[in-house]
């Protein structure tokens, strides 16, 4: 609904970010009969820190007993094989090893593993012997270890656009390049007005999962400006050769504050990612790649992973956890979940960073529990949505298919015999889908993410042209209208010669 004197448009709940937790709390809000927007400062979901990470599910044996980050953890882990059903992720619970080296490494691995006990981690043993290890893992590095059968690999990116398609199928409005700048409250309307760049939105409820930036948004709603540090980490991306050496994450033992140092992990598409090293940054997106960093985490994760080569190396990427912090002591703080009635039907969700992505559904039911609640103390009870369908279904991967699934697929439809991307063996048919999205996505990497092109160990040398001359042919677009990843990123901006 659009209110034409003042230009606004009109919701019942806006969600400002769309990174995992925000299309987690879309997807939970849909539920209910609701006018639902969800602002995002980019031109696509998980452009921050959802998708810079690396795609654990986590089992929760690390966090403090009885904190949210435990409960909802565990909460989160325990739930996934039918949330991955559901939203049709790929997902695979292979366990995880903590390894070991010396005295001090087993007793901090000894005592997160009563930790996890406490919180309610299951199936949690002691490995003592290379042997017992090598049967789990041949090339994982540890004298001993600790094996956590629960804890699992999914693809962030894969799992967040499922998260937004299946929000936007239930009734949710992704409005994208519309970052908040500004935030007003009207109480003789008891709406808040939010200025974005794509007008003014007016909705009676606000739910920060702003990420990196809910500090800022927080204090324009009225909360503090909570303090936090920046954790910085990199990666290496392995390419899919090294895959075979690695079928389970390999973690080092945690430090006495319960953190890891860099670890080698396999990804649900056969790769593997090592990482990340921890090191402070103050700027909100300093994704940029250091040599010296590099260097460490090549020394590092040859201690994990016997088969960190060089050769295998195919590209690295940052990502960086915002972390609540105790601005005296240092001392890391829990996941901020609140609504302060000081502020008026605001939901306030700061630092949720390590174990976001596990925990991005049990942390959504909480915030929409908070209007829920109150919702029916002001007599005003939400209606449930009889039509909500919690089921996503996407194409399957040509370069999953049989040959006779494959030969059925080309019959049907001869795109599927044309490929686009040879490192990952992605179809025409498959680029054609990706690009009318439900989303409305129209960015190269919203376009990489949701196929694996420009994935493989090119990088997109043979692939990316095709993929922007089909977007420009499809969609209509100039070349100078296409845009990489953000608003500024753009692939043209005019012709060479004529």
């Amino acid at each position: 609904m659009i209110d034409k004197r003042r230009k606004q448009m009109i919701y019942d709940v806006a969600v400002i970010g769309a990174g995992v937790v925000g299309c987690a709390v879309a997807r939970e809000l849909s539920r209910w009969k609701l006018k639902i927007a969800v602002l995002e400062k980019e031109l696509d979901v998980a452009t921050g820190n959802s998708c810079r990470n690396t795609g654990m599910l986590h089992a929760g044996f690390t966090y403090k007993p009885g904190s949210l980050k435990a409960v909802c953890a565990v909460e989160g882990n325990e739930e996934f094989d039918l949330v991955s059903s559901q939203l049709d992720v790929p997902f695979k619970r292979t366990g995880k090893l903590v390894v070991g080296f010396t005295d001090h490494d087993r007793e901090n691995i000894l005592k997160f593993r009563k930790n996890g006990e406490i919180n309610g981690v299951k199936g949690i043993r002691m490995l003592e012997t290379r042997e017992e290890i090598e049967a789990i893992e041949p090339y994982a590095g540890g004298n001993f270890a600790m094996y956590v059968p629960s804890s699992g690999i999914l693809d962030p990116m894969q799992y967040t656009v499922a998260l937004a398609e299946n929000a936007a199928k239930n009734g949710a409005r992704f409005l994208f390049g519309a970052g908040v700048t500004g935030i007003d409250r009207k109480e003789d309307k008891d709406r808040w007005v939010l200025h974005t760049a794509k007008g003014d939105i007016s909705s009676r409820w606000v739910i920060n999962c702003a990420g990196a930036y809910s500090p800022m948004i927080s204090e324009m709603l009225g909360y503090p400006a909570y303090y936090q540090k920046g954790f910085k980490g990199e990666y290496f991306v392995l390419d899919k050769k090294a895959g075979k050496y690695l079928s389970i994450p390999v973690y080092p033992a945690p430090n006495d504050r319960g953190g890891f140092s860099t670890h080698a992990t396999p990804t649900v598409d056969g790769n593997i990612l090592v990482g990340p090293d921890s090191y402070l940054t103050e700027g909100r997106e300093d994704y940029a790649n250091r040599k010296e960093r590099l260097d460490g985490l090549l020394a590092d994760g040859s201690r994990m992973f016997a088969q960190m080569k060089r050769e295998y190396f195919i590209r690295n990427f940052a990502g960086i956890r915002w972390k609540n912090c105790d601005k005296e002591t240092g001392e890391v703080l829990d996941f901020i979940l609140e609504a302060d009635p000081e502020h008026p039907h605001t939901v306030n969700l700061v630092g949720i960073e390590s174990p976001g992505v596990t925990c991005a559904l049990p942390l959504a039911r909480r915030a929409v529990m908070k209007i829920l609640d109150r919702q029916s103390e002001e007599g005003s009870p939400l209606q449930a949505n009889n039509s909500f369908d919690p089921c996503r279904r996407v194409l399957k991967r040509f370069s999953e298919m049989t040959m006779e699934e494959r030969r059925k697929a080309i019959a049907e439809n001869p795109d599927y015999g044309q490929i686009v991307c040879r490192c990952e063996n992605v179809t025409k048919a498959e680029i054609l889908e990706a690009i009318h999205n439900p989303l409305g996505v129209h960015t190269l990497t919203g376009i990489k993410n949701r196929t694996r092109s420009m994935m493989g160990r090119c990088n997109g040398g043979y692939c990316q042209t095709r993929i922007t001359q089909m977007l420009e042919e499809e969609l209509g677009l100039d070349p100078e209208d296409i845009r990489y990843q953000r608003e500024g990123g753009y692939l043209f901006t005019g012709k060479v010669r004529d």
